[in-house]
């Protein structure tokens, strides 16, 4: 289970993100994340579940310019990770 809850401070938009985080609960955040006015944050403090589809989110969300604020140390890992392995497959397919 997932819960998202909204908090803006003037055209600052924080999203605090509560348990787990799964492929299907994406298009939810991506609809909170679209919603309001920019910039974003997407707080993660209380995370406690996530796969491979969201941390590809999770990327994605940072490459568009969301913070990803009090990430847990295992995600940001795994965001490494995911980061390192994509950079490898993109210089394999140009060798």
């Amino acid at each position: 289970m997932l819960r998202i809850q909204k908090k803006s401070d003037g055209c600052i938009t924080k999203l605090l993100l509560s348990g787990r985080i799964q492929a299907s609960h994406i298009a939810c955040v991506r609809s909170a994340i679209s919603d309001g006015c920019a910039p974003k944050t997407l707080d993660l403090s209380e995370v406690t579940l996530i796969d491979l589809d969201a941390v590809r989110f999770l990327i994605e969300c940072e490459d568009t310019g969301v913070e990803l604020a009090q990430c847990p140390p295992y995600v940001r890992q795994w965001i490494l990770r995911e980061r390192a392995e994509s950079v490898q497959s993109e210089s394999s397919c140009t060798d």
